[in-house]
């Protein structure tokens, strides 16, 4: 950007009858586009995908995230999937964090799409995931039924301290308690924006790596989040279905190092 003939930075304020220059940069895509990335297909069959997604890699195209995604791989992979979440979110019927690992489902037809959906909003798809917590979580077991917001101040958060937000039910049991941390076992009833990571830091127990809802930093690079498992009913033959990923080495080796 140029200001009176001369470059500025972006946050440069503006007095008033400057002559401001700018030069267009290329338009993002409006469509979702195949992309040869690596992808671990956990599951298939005519109607659905279960994909054991890495964390770092973006669900679907977003604000400043076009490639890389995992929308894109899988297009490369399977060619065509359902059209109901539009053209940039191509088969996708629920998400996961961009730091979160783990399975997550693809619907590769409109129809199998509006059924898996239906299951979700129903609450019949059954969702298990594993994390580690700051602190030594004291009682065994327990359920958060705290409502989840936006954070007022801060527009990249949502808050668990409000009276007001989203229905979240989130459930935990203990798996294993170190010294100052501890292994949870979370099951989620509703799929609120940073649900688990929310309702965690909100009693107490933010997830290890977890900057943004209070974790001390650290040399995991990542959340220690993982969706473990997921069960659904097939759209295409009723069976009752259950997937399950694996953690992934750098969880595996960080957890062996608390001993």
């Amino acid at each position: 950007m140029l200001v009176n003939g001369s470059p500025e930075k972006r946050s440069y304020l503006l007095k008033g009858a400057e002559r401001i220059h700018v030069q267009p940069g290329e338009l993002a895509p409006l469509r979702a586009t195949p992309e040869d990335l690596p992808l671990e297909v956990l599951y298939e069959d005519a109607d659905v995908i279960a994909i054991n997604k890495p964390a770092g890699m973006v669900v679907h195209t977003g604000a400043g995230q076009h490639s890389g995604t995992l929308v894109n791989a899988v297009l490369h992979r399977f060619g065509k999937l359902s059209t109901v979440g539009g053209d940039l979110r191509p088969g996708i019927v629920h998400r996961l964090d961009r730091f979160t690992s783990g399975v997550i489902l693809v619907a590769r037809s409109d129809s199998a799409h509006r059924n898996l959906a239906e299951q979700f909003a129903s609450r019949q798809v059954e969702k298990v995931y594993v994390a580690l917590v700051h602190g030594r979580v004291k009682n065994d077991q327990g359920r958060i039924e705290t409502p989840i917001a936006r954070d007022p101040v801060r527009r990249v958060r949502m808050t668990a301290r409000l009276a007001h937000g989203r229905q979240a039910i989130t459930s935990y049991r203990v798996l294993k308690r170190f010294e100052k941390f501890t292994f949870l076992e979370v099951r989620i009833g509703t799929g609120r924006t940073h649900q688990i990571r929310v309702h965690l830091a909100s009693i107490g127990y933010p997830v290890v790596g977890d900057k943004l809802y209070g974790a001390p930093a650290g040399a995991l690079g990542r959340y220690f989040l993982h969706a473990r498992q997921i069960t659904f009913t097939s759209p295409g033959t009723a069976e009752r279905i259950t997937v399950s990923a694996p953690l992934p080495d750098d969880l595996e080796i960080h957890l062996a190092a608390l001993g």
